[in-house]
Protein backbone atom coordinates (compact mmCIF):
# COMPACT_ATOMS: atom_id res chain seq x y z
CA UNK A 1 0.00 0.00 0.00
CA UNK A 2 2.87 2.22 0.56
CA UNK A 3 4.68 1.59 -2.70
CA UNK A 4 0.65 2.33 -4.45
CA UNK A 5 0.75 5.89 -2.09
CA UNK A 6 3.85 6.97 -3.16
CA UNK A 7 3.61 5.76 -6.89
CA UNK A 8 0.24 7.91 -6.86
CA UNK A 9 1.72 11.29 -4.78
CA UNK A 10 4.54 10.89 -8.04
CA UNK A 11 2.21 10.63 -10.51
CA UNK A 12 0.00 13.92 -9.22
CA UNK A 13 3.29 15.51 -8.69
CA UNK A 14 4.91 14.98 -12.46
CA UNK A 15 1.00 15.75 -13.73
CA UNK A 16 0.93 19.01 -11.60
CA UNK A 17 4.45 20.15 -13.38
CA UNK A 18 3.47 19.26 -16.51
CA UNK A 19 0.31 20.74 -16.30
CA UNK A 20 1.94 24.21 -14.85
CA UNK A 21 4.73 23.37 -17.95
CA UNK A 22 1.44 23.54 -20.41
CA UNK A 23 -0.37 26.99 -18.84
CA UNK A 24 2.93 28.92 -18.80
CA UNK A 25 3.61 27.87 -22.69
CA UNK A 26 -0.29 29.08 -23.00
CA UNK A 27 0.69 32.45 -21.46
CA UNK A 28 3.69 33.17 -22.75
CA UNK A 29 2.53 32.36 -26.61
CA UNK A 30 -0.60 33.78 -26.27
CA UNK A 31 -0.59 37.14 -25.25
CA UNK A 32 -3.53 38.94 -23.99
CA UNK A 33 -5.03 42.54 -24.19
CA UNK A 34 -5.05 44.14 -21.29
CA UNK A 35 -6.68 48.07 -21.20
CA UNK A 36 -5.60 50.72 -19.58
CA UNK A 37 -7.36 54.11 -18.34
CA UNK A 38 -4.57 56.97 -17.45
CA UNK A 39 -6.18 60.01 -16.15
CA UNK A 40 -4.46 63.14 -17.01
CA UNK A 41 -5.56 66.59 -15.12
CA UNK A 42 -6.68 69.13 -17.46
CA UNK A 43 -6.56 67.36 -20.28
CA UNK A 44 -8.27 69.03 -23.49
CA UNK A 45 -11.10 67.41 -25.47
CA UNK A 46 -9.52 67.12 -28.40
CA UNK A 47 -6.71 64.49 -26.68
CA UNK A 48 -9.57 63.48 -24.45
CA UNK A 49 -9.68 59.27 -25.64
CA UNK A 50 -6.15 59.31 -27.05
CA UNK A 51 -5.19 55.89 -27.59
CA UNK A 52 -1.41 54.31 -27.38
CA UNK A 53 -0.52 50.75 -27.68
CA UNK A 54 2.21 49.58 -26.41
CA UNK A 55 4.66 46.65 -27.14
CA UNK A 56 7.23 45.84 -25.36
CA UNK A 57 9.97 42.95 -25.01
CA UNK A 58 9.52 41.21 -28.08
CA UNK A 59 12.63 39.54 -27.94
CA UNK A 60 12.62 38.02 -31.46
CA UNK A 61 14.87 34.85 -31.80
CA UNK A 62 15.60 31.49 -31.59
CA UNK A 63 12.06 30.82 -30.26
CA UNK A 64 9.72 33.93 -31.34
CA UNK A 65 9.47 33.63 -35.19
CA UNK A 66 7.86 35.84 -38.02
CA UNK A 67 4.57 33.37 -37.09
CA UNK A 68 4.48 35.03 -33.71
CA UNK A 69 5.18 38.48 -34.68
CA UNK A 70 2.11 38.55 -37.38
CA UNK A 71 0.20 38.13 -34.90
CA UNK A 72 0.76 40.19 -32.43
CA UNK A 73 0.76 42.97 -35.23
CA UNK A 74 -2.47 41.74 -36.79
CA UNK A 75 -4.14 41.82 -32.99
CA UNK A 76 -2.15 45.27 -32.42
CA UNK A 77 -3.91 47.00 -35.73
CA UNK A 78 -7.23 45.49 -35.14
CA UNK A 79 -7.76 47.83 -31.90
CA UNK A 80 -7.15 50.30 -33.75
CA UNK A 81 -5.10 52.97 -31.49
CA UNK A 82 -3.66 56.45 -32.30
CA UNK A 83 -0.29 55.69 -31.63
CA UNK A 84 2.31 53.03 -31.85
CA UNK A 85 4.83 52.61 -28.97
CA UNK A 86 7.14 49.86 -28.78
CA UNK A 87 9.51 49.89 -25.59
CA UNK A 88 12.78 48.35 -26.32
CA UNK A 89 14.15 44.87 -26.48
CA UNK A 90 12.67 43.93 -29.61
CA UNK A 91 14.85 41.14 -30.33
CA UNK A 92 17.97 38.77 -29.28
CA UNK A 93 20.07 38.33 -32.36
CA UNK A 94 21.95 40.14 -35.39
CA UNK A 95 19.48 42.34 -37.99
CA UNK A 96 20.85 39.67 -40.83
CA UNK A 97 19.57 36.89 -38.64
CA UNK A 98 16.19 37.99 -37.95
CA UNK A 99 15.30 40.33 -40.68
CA UNK A 100 12.73 38.44 -41.75
CA UNK A 101 11.08 37.94 -38.41
CA UNK A 102 11.22 41.34 -37.33
CA UNK A 103 9.70 42.49 -40.58
CA UNK A 104 5.98 42.51 -39.59
CA UNK A 105 6.54 45.38 -37.26
CA UNK A 106 6.43 47.59 -40.23
CA UNK A 107 2.93 46.38 -40.91
CA UNK A 108 1.98 48.34 -37.53
CA UNK A 109 -0.69 51.08 -38.79
CA UNK A 110 -1.59 54.04 -36.19
CA UNK A 111 -2.51 57.68 -37.33
CA UNK A 112 -0.10 59.25 -35.03
CA UNK A 113 2.60 56.65 -36.09
CA UNK A 114 4.63 54.46 -34.76
CA UNK A 115 7.89 54.97 -32.38
CA UNK A 116 10.75 52.76 -30.96
CA UNK A 117 12.75 53.25 -27.69
CA UNK A 118 15.93 51.12 -27.34
CA UNK A 119 16.32 48.48 -24.31
CA UNK A 120 19.40 47.13 -23.13
CA UNK A 121 19.38 44.26 -25.45
CA UNK A 122 19.47 46.12 -28.33
CA UNK A 123 22.80 47.15 -26.76
CA UNK A 124 23.87 43.61 -26.25
CA UNK A 125 24.27 42.94 -30.11
CA UNK A 126 23.92 46.17 -32.85
CA UNK A 127 22.65 49.18 -31.55
CA UNK A 128 23.23 51.22 -34.25
CA UNK A 129 22.08 47.74 -36.61
CA UNK A 130 18.65 47.40 -35.26
CA UNK A 131 17.65 51.22 -35.30
CA UNK A 132 18.56 51.62 -38.56
CA UNK A 133 16.37 48.52 -39.52
CA UNK A 134 13.52 49.76 -37.58
CA UNK A 135 13.77 52.98 -39.17
CA UNK A 136 13.72 51.22 -42.56
CA UNK A 137 10.60 49.78 -41.80
CA UNK A 138 8.72 52.86 -40.99
CA UNK A 139 9.05 53.00 -37.03
CA UNK A 140 10.53 55.98 -36.04
CA UNK A 141 13.57 55.37 -33.16
CA UNK A 142 13.48 58.70 -30.63
CA UNK A 143 16.62 58.51 -28.32
CA UNK A 144 16.84 61.58 -25.43
CA UNK A 145 14.38 63.28 -27.90
CA UNK A 146 10.60 64.06 -28.80
CA UNK A 147 8.05 65.08 -30.95
CA UNK A 148 4.84 66.86 -31.04
CA UNK A 149 1.77 65.01 -31.61
CA UNK A 150 -1.02 67.19 -32.63
CA UNK A 151 -5.11 66.25 -32.53
CA UNK A 152 -6.95 68.88 -33.05
CA UNK A 153 -6.45 71.68 -30.59
CA UNK A 154 -4.46 69.36 -28.51
CA UNK A 155 -0.90 68.61 -28.35
CA UNK A 156 1.26 65.56 -26.68
CA UNK A 157 4.72 65.48 -26.53
CA UNK A 158 5.97 62.20 -27.01
CA UNK A 159 9.76 61.75 -25.88
CA UNK A 160 11.25 58.86 -26.00
CA UNK A 161 15.44 57.75 -24.13
CA UNK A 162 18.14 55.23 -24.46
CA UNK A 163 18.38 52.73 -22.27
CA UNK A 164 19.33 53.32 -18.88
CA UNK A 165 22.26 51.71 -19.35
CA UNK A 166 23.24 54.05 -22.48
CA UNK A 167 22.95 57.35 -21.06
CA UNK A 168 19.50 57.94 -20.62
CA UNK A 169 18.47 61.31 -20.11
CA UNK A 170 14.97 62.35 -19.68
CA UNK A 171 15.29 65.84 -19.05
CA UNK A 172 17.59 65.99 -22.32
CA UNK A 173 14.72 64.35 -24.49
CA UNK A 174 12.46 67.53 -23.43
CA UNK A 175 14.79 70.11 -23.88
CA UNK A 176 13.68 73.22 -25.94
CA UNK A 177 10.13 71.68 -26.07
CA UNK A 178 7.02 73.93 -27.17
CA UNK A 179 4.20 73.79 -24.79
CA UNK A 180 2.03 70.68 -24.86
CA UNK A 181 -0.92 69.73 -22.85
CA UNK A 182 0.88 66.03 -21.56
CA UNK A 183 3.97 64.36 -22.00
CA UNK A 184 4.66 60.96 -22.39
CA UNK A 185 7.84 59.19 -21.93
CA UNK A 186 9.02 56.01 -23.70
CA UNK A 187 11.80 54.34 -21.59
CA UNK A 188 12.66 51.07 -21.28
CA UNK A 189 13.59 50.96 -17.59
CA UNK A 190 11.08 51.81 -15.12
CA UNK A 191 13.98 52.70 -12.82
CA UNK A 192 13.73 55.96 -14.98
CA UNK A 193 10.63 56.98 -13.27
CA UNK A 194 12.38 59.29 -10.57
CA UNK A 195 14.40 61.08 -13.23
CA UNK A 196 11.08 61.55 -15.55
CA UNK A 197 9.34 62.73 -12.46
CA UNK A 198 11.47 65.28 -11.56
CA UNK A 199 11.53 66.47 -15.59
CA UNK A 200 8.03 66.80 -15.21
CA UNK A 201 6.21 63.88 -17.59
CA UNK A 202 2.97 63.26 -17.25
CA UNK A 203 3.50 59.67 -18.05
CA UNK A 204 5.80 57.04 -18.37
CA UNK A 205 5.76 53.57 -20.55
CA UNK A 206 7.94 50.93 -19.71
CA UNK A 207 9.04 47.03 -19.64
CA UNK A 208 12.08 45.19 -18.84
CA UNK A 209 11.08 43.50 -16.20
CA UNK A 210 8.41 40.92 -18.08
CA UNK A 211 6.61 41.32 -14.70
CA UNK A 212 8.88 38.41 -13.41
CA UNK A 213 7.98 36.11 -16.05
CA UNK A 214 8.02 32.96 -13.80
CA UNK A 215 9.28 31.88 -10.71
CA UNK A 216 12.19 32.66 -9.07
CA UNK A 217 13.07 35.86 -11.10
CA UNK A 218 9.47 37.10 -9.66
CA UNK A 219 10.73 37.22 -6.48
CA UNK A 220 14.61 38.53 -7.68
CA UNK A 221 12.91 41.00 -9.94
CA UNK A 222 11.62 43.29 -6.95
CA UNK A 223 15.54 43.43 -5.66
CA UNK A 224 16.40 45.75 -8.91
CA UNK A 225 13.13 47.10 -10.31
CA UNK A 226 10.85 49.60 -7.60
CA UNK A 227 8.18 48.80 -10.50
CA UNK A 228 7.43 45.69 -11.31
CA UNK A 229 3.93 45.69 -13.37
CA UNK A 230 0.90 47.56 -13.60
CA UNK A 231 0.13 51.55 -13.12
CA UNK A 232 1.70 52.94 -10.85
CA UNK A 233 1.70 56.77 -9.73
CA UNK A 234 4.97 58.93 -8.88
CA UNK A 235 4.00 61.94 -7.10
CA UNK A 236 2.61 63.92 -10.06
CA UNK A 237 3.59 61.44 -12.84
CA UNK A 238 1.69 57.75 -13.83
CA UNK A 239 4.35 54.64 -14.89
CA UNK A 240 2.66 52.18 -16.75
CA UNK A 241 5.28 48.60 -16.62
CA UNK A 242 4.35 46.05 -19.16
CA UNK A 243 4.53 42.45 -18.24
CA UNK A 244 5.67 42.40 -22.08
CA UNK A 245 4.28 40.87 -25.11
CA UNK A 246 6.95 38.23 -25.50
CA UNK A 247 9.68 36.58 -23.25
CA UNK A 248 13.25 35.99 -22.65
CA UNK A 249 14.58 32.17 -22.26
CA UNK A 250 12.36 29.71 -22.15
CA UNK A 251 9.00 29.91 -23.48
CA UNK A 252 7.65 30.08 -20.13
CA UNK A 253 5.26 32.38 -18.12
CA UNK A 254 3.33 31.97 -14.87
CA UNK A 255 1.87 34.83 -12.51
CA UNK A 256 2.74 37.14 -15.51
CA UNK A 257 0.84 36.69 -18.87
CA UNK A 258 2.29 38.34 -22.22
CA UNK A 259 0.78 41.55 -23.19
CA UNK A 260 -0.41 43.91 -25.58
CA UNK A 261 -1.21 47.13 -23.98
CA UNK A 262 -3.80 49.73 -24.53
CA UNK A 263 -3.84 52.83 -22.50
CA UNK A 264 -6.32 55.78 -22.81
CA UNK A 265 -5.79 59.34 -21.61
CA UNK A 266 -9.24 60.22 -19.66
CA UNK A 267 -9.64 63.70 -18.40
CA UNK A 268 -9.53 63.85 -14.67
Amino acid sequence: MCMWATARVALVGVSGAALLTLVGIVLARRPRVVRVTVPIADLPSDLAGFRILQLSDLHIGPTIRRRFVDAVVDRANALRPDLVAVTGDVADGLVPDLREHVAPLGRLRAPHGAYFVTGNHEYYWDVRGWIAELERLGIEVLSNEHRIVQRGAGRLLLASVTDLSAASDPAAAVAGAPPSDVRVLLAHQPRSAFAAQAAGYDLQLSGHTHGGQYFPFNLLVRLFQPFVAGLHRLESMWLYVSRGTGYWGPPLRLGAPAEITLLELVPT
